[in-house]
Parts: C-alpha cells; sequence; structure tokens
C-alpha cells in the first residue's frame, strides 16, 4: 500500500514540475498531472535500464531524467 502511494506522490511532484517548467500553458487536471509524471518517470527508467545495469534507489539524476521525461510526454502529446 505504501509503495502505491508513494508512486502517486512521485507522480504529483515529476507531474507538477514538468508543467512548470514546460514552455506555455499546460491545461490539466490533478489525475492526469499525476499519470503525466508516472509516465514521465518510466520513459526515464526505460531510457536509463537501456544503458546501465544499476537498479537502485532514488537519486538526483533519476529525478531529473523523470521531469524530463514527462516533458517529453507533454510535447509527444501535444503533436500527435
Amino acid at each position: 500500500m505504501f509503495k502505491v502511494i508513494s508512486i502517486v506522490f512521485s507522480g504529483l511532484l515529476v507531474g507538477l514540475a514538468a508543467r512548470t517548467l514546460y514552455p506555455g500553458a499546460v491545461p490539466m487536471g490533478l489525475g492526469r498531472t499525476i499519470l503525466l509524471g508516472i509516465a514521465g518517470s518510466l520513459v526515464a527508467g526505460l531510457a536509463a535500464s537501456w544503458g546501465s545495469k544499476d537498479n537502485g534507489g532514488i537519486n538526483r539524476a533519476g529525478c531529473i531524467a523523470s521531469i524530463i521525461g514527462a516533458m517529453v510526454v507533454i510535447f509527444i502529446g501535444r503533436h500527435l
């Protein structure tokens, strides 16, 4: 149960950061923001798994990569 709560909370934080840093308005509700953050984390995790064998913990690079991944998801969503 704690794992689900932490995923939702981190998704919210990553989604809010990505929406704030993305140029222009990104109109979406709280639920879509959480899903955006989770999707960004998945995109960053998949990209990182291609080049690394390390599966350990939380680090700053992973958080920044998650935000960038969420911004990529916003970009793709706007242009498709």
